[in-house]
């Protein structure tokens, strides 16, 4: 199941990106989750873990059908009333998405995997209802603000002390366990988190700085292998019947 956001965690969520140094990390973040994407008009995207939605707004008026699917209905509430009926919302989890197969062209995690009990299934399943790829944002164990984080969240109560923070080698292993050898794009952003300034933000646009084992976010774009999902089908066997003798016909007699 994983950790679900309760009334207090959704009402402080929009709040925290408002802070200036907090704004200034999300828009690189959402520029990394864009340039994975690559959205084109007409195409069907589903965000597994939306919250509030706010990864979801970059894609609006953009010609797309958007889906957002996310286990609070706390999250959903804000997202629902911030966003209107421009995106289709369900209630439920990543683990088990209450859709056919490849329903969508993408579908995408952003900072959603690190809540989910099981993101292997997580992936597998985002793998089953997206025909094309497959992209996930999430935060690097080994990028010096996320260290900074998990070490704060064991003294100071928060939405951290519940997030499994993964590598880029644990996110691929995840994956080619899935899916075999299947193509992986991957790039990070924010290197300099703690400098929130022009000089910072140009430097985090080279194409070598995103390569980067460091950087606070990791996006990945796969590939994958078209997944369908089974189910055992009840066999319904016909009894044979036993033979009757017609009436009216003649029997042998013993003598």
């Amino acid at each position: 199941m994983g950790y679900i956001f309760d009334l207090k965690d959704s009402g402080s969520y929009d709040a925290w990106f408002s802070q200036a140094k907090n704004q200034y990390r999300l828009d690189l973040e959402i520029k990394l989750l864009m340039s994975l994407l690559a959205p084109e008009k007409g195409q069907r995207i589903l965000d597994i873990g939306c919250g509030t939605g706010i990864s979801l707004e970059p894609l609006l008026d953009k010609g797309l059908s958007l889906t957002g699917i996310d286990p609070s209905p706390y999250m959903l509430a804000l997202a629902s009333k911030k966003l209107e009926n421009r995106v289709d919302f369900h209630k439920g989890f990543g683990e088990d998405l209450p859709f056919d197969d490849n329903s969508f062209d993408t579908a995408f995690f952003f900072t959603s995997l690190e809540f989910m009990d099981r993101p292997a299934k997580a992936i597998e399943e985002a793998c089953r209802v997206a025909k094309d790829t497959v992209v996930i944002c999430a935060l690097n164990r080994y990028a010096p603000l996320n260290m900074v984080r998990r070490f704060k969240s064991f003294f100071i109560p928060g939405i951290y002390a519940h997030a499994d923070f993964f590598s880029i080698w644990e996110l691929k292993q995840l994956m080619f366990g899935m899916l075999g050898s299947v193509p992986v794009k991957w790039k990070t952003t924010l290197q300099f988190p703690f400098a929130c300034n022009r000089t910072a933000a140009w430097i985090e646009n080279n194409k070598i700085v995103q390569k980067s084992i460091f950087g606070t976010m990791i996006g990945m774009k796969i590939r994958p292998v078209p997944k369908f999902r089974t189910r055992a089908l009840t066999l319904k066997i016909r009894a044979q019947k036993a033979y009757n003798p017609a009436t009216g016909l003649a029997t042998r007699m013993r003598s």
